[in-house]
C-alpha cells in the first residue's frame, strides 16, 4: 500500500486530508509541530480507517526541515506516491507591523519548504505507478490583497509554481494539483492575527476543512491543476480576472483594514 505525506497535518485542512486519503485506502504520514497533536491526529484515523500511519514532530520553517523530513522517509522505507504541502500561515495587518524575522519566517514556510519538499520528491513519486502532489494554496492568490501583503504573495508564488510544475511533469507519472480555499473554519485567522471585523464576516462564508479536503483530494485524483474551493470563493477569483487590479487590491485592502 503506498504513503500519503501530510504537511500541517495536526489540524484544520491538513488532518482532514489525511482522514480523505486513509479514506481511499493510503498509509498516511504526518508532519507538524506539535507532537501531541500529531499522536492524537494519528490514534484517531487509525480507529476510523484499516492504514498504519506514523509522525514526525517537525517545525517547517526552519532551515533544513524539509531534508530532515525526506529523510525520515526515505530511511524509513516509506513508498511515497502523494504528497500533500498543507503546512502554511499567514499575518494581517501593515507590512510594517511585522520583523524582518517574522517575515522570512512565513515565507520559509509557504514557499521554501514546499519547493524543497517538491524537489526531494519527485525522485521518490517517478518511482511508484501514479503520484500526485497536492499544494494548498488559498483564494487570496488571484489579487494582490493590501494588509495580507507578503501572505497573498507567498500563495501566488505556490499558484504559479504549481501550474509550471504542472507542465514539467506532463509526461510523468506524477500529477500536480493546487487547493485554493477561501474562509475556512481553522485556526488560520487568529494566527494571522485577523480583527474580529473579519471574522464575523468571514463566518458567514467559512467551509469545514473536511469539506475543502474532500474537494481537494477528488481535484487530486481527477488531476486537475486547481480548484477553488465554494461558488462564492469562485465568483470572487473570477471577478479578480474580469475587473482592473486597481480597483480589485483598493476593495481587498478595506476588507482587511
Amino acid at each position: 500500500m503506498s504513503y500519503a505525506l501530510i504537511t500541517g497535518a495536526s489540524k484544520g485542512i491538513g488532518k482532514a486530508i489525511a482522514f480523505e486519503l486513509a479514506k481511499h485506502n493510503y498509509n498516511i504520514l504526518l508532519t507538524a509541530r506539535s507532537a501531541e497533536l500529531l499522536a492524537q491526529a494519528a490514534e484517531e484515523i487509525k480507529k476510523q480507517y484499516p492504514v498504519t500511519v506514523n509522525f514526525l514532530p517537525l517545525d517547517l520553517s526552519e532551515l533544513n526541515a524539509a531534508q530532515k523530513l525526506f529523510n525520515w522517509c526515505v530511511e524509513n522505507n516509506f513508498p511515497v506516491s502523494v504528497l500533500a504541502n498543507n503546512a502554511g500561515y499567514g499575518l494581517s495587518g501593515s507590512f510594517e507591523k511585522y520583523s524582518v524575522e517574522e517575515t522570512t519566517n512565513l515565507l520559509q514556510l509557504n514557499i521554501i519548504a514546499p519547493t524543497q519538499l517538491c524537489r526531494l520528491f519527485i525522485p521518490l513519486l517517478k518511482q511508484q505507478q501514479q503520484s500526485y502532489i497536492l499544494n494548498t494554496c488559498s483564494s487570496s492568490a488571484y489579487q494582490a490583497v493590501p494588509l495580507l501583503t507578503v501572505y497573498a504573495a507567498s500563495k501566488a508564488y505556490v499558484l504559479k509554481f504549481t501550474r509550471a510544475l504542472k507542465h514539467e511533469l506532463a509526461d510523468t507519472n506524477i500529477s500536480v494539483t493546487c487547493l485554493s480555499p477561501g474562509p475556512t473554519d481553522t485556526d488560520w485567522a487568529n494566527r494571522a492575527q485577523v480583527s474580529d471585523k473579519i471574522l464575523k464576516m468571514a463566518a458567514k462564508l467559512n467551509m469545514t476543512p473536511q469539506q475543502v479536503a474532500v474537494i481537494g483530494v477528488k481535484a487530486m485524483f481527477k488531476k486537475r491543476t486547481e480548484v477553488v474551493t465554494g461558488f462564492i470563493n469562485k465568483l470572487g477569483v473570477f471577478m479578480a480576472w474580469l475587473l482592473p487590479d486597481s480597483l480589485v487590491e483598493k476593495s481587498a485592502g478595506k476588507l482587511y483594514k
